[in-house]
């Protein structure tokens, strides 16, 4: 099938979203460890937030940013991409967060068109906490062209799954995983919970969040390269390749590439889900 044509515009980039306010608390962040099956006992406690806990005081503000450059009645063509955390320092209860997003280039491609948005999450002092990078994927839009700034580069060393693995991880997804997952990370797409809508949109059914199977890898990442100790996580990068089920089993590898850089890649029944993974830690050990 041929994609449509749309207009982008370009005027949206490089413009920042409304600051949005975030205040962390103990209960925010032991739901979203819970809602994410996180067996590390200070992210169920919620003394300290798990990574990828990190999207959710910036996740109203990316679709506002990638619609800025998309036109917004593509909103239910646009599917998560990719996604790149820089951790600069970890979040915790009672951090008064301030977080804003702006879209930095787009690609279009006959299958399909891509926007980047930055965000940056500070304290409310001003101290940078993390900076994201967002890919945004909207299905069957061709733009046309190319503008503006590309996402940084996480890609796999080539051939990297014919080596030994450092590391592996086995994890199971609930049935009720995306039920759980919406209210503690604020994720309301309804491809995640509502089966009928998830098939007119042309998939299988509902699917699991992204960023939620995102979250397991991250916590297996933890758990066997890092004493289960987010403080060591400096970067974290995917690409999202296949939807996972609620029901399925996932497999996640791990490669070490460089001290303190991992490679990784999860599957279902052999198939690659998240692709491109890259775990990079700070070469310090947390207390």
């Amino acid at each position: 099938m041929t994609s449509a044509v749309v207009e982008f515009s370009d005027t949206g980039l490089g413009q920042w979203t409304d600051v949005e306010k975030f205040d962390v608390t103990a209960e925010r962040i032991a739901a979203y460890a819970a809602a994410t099956n996180d067996p590390i006992e200070r992210h169920r406690n919620g003394e300290i937030a798990p990574p990828v806990f990190a999207v959710v005081p910036v996740f109203m503000s990316m679709a506002p940013a990638a619609l800025s450059v998309a036109p917004p009645e593509l909103l239910m063509k646009l599917v998560h991409g990719e996604q790149d955390f820089v951790f600069h320092r970890p979040i915790y209860p009672g951090d008064q967060l301030e977080v804003r997003a702006k879209p930095v280039g787009f690609v279009g491609r006959e299958n399909g068109s891509t926007v980047v948005i930055y965000a940056e999450t500070r304290l409310s002092g001003g101290e940078l906490v993390n900076e994201q990078w967002m890919t945004a994927f909207f299905r069957k839009v061709d733009a046309q062209r190319q503008i503006g700034e590309t996402a940084p580069d996480h890609r796999c060393p080539p051939d990297i799954a014919a080596n030994t693995p450092f590391a592996e991880v086995r994890q199971h997804i609930d049935e009720d995983q995306t039920y759980r997952y919406s209210p503690a990370s604020g994720d309301p797409m309804p491809i995640h919970l509502d089966d009928e809508i998830a098939r007119m949109s042309g998939l299988p059914g509902i699917i699991n969040h992204g960023l939620c199977t995102m979250a397991f890898a991250s916590w297996g990442a933890l758990t066997e390269l890092a004493d289960g100790k987010v403080e060591r996580l400096h970067r974290l990068a995917v690409r999202f390749a296949k939807p996972v089920l609620p029901g399925q089993d996932i497999h996640t590898k791990f490669w070490r590439t460089a001290t303190n850089r991992f490679a990784f890649e999860t599957a279902v029944e052999g198939t690659s889900v998240l692709t491109d993974g890259l775990v990079q830690l700070h070469n310090f050990d947390a207390k």
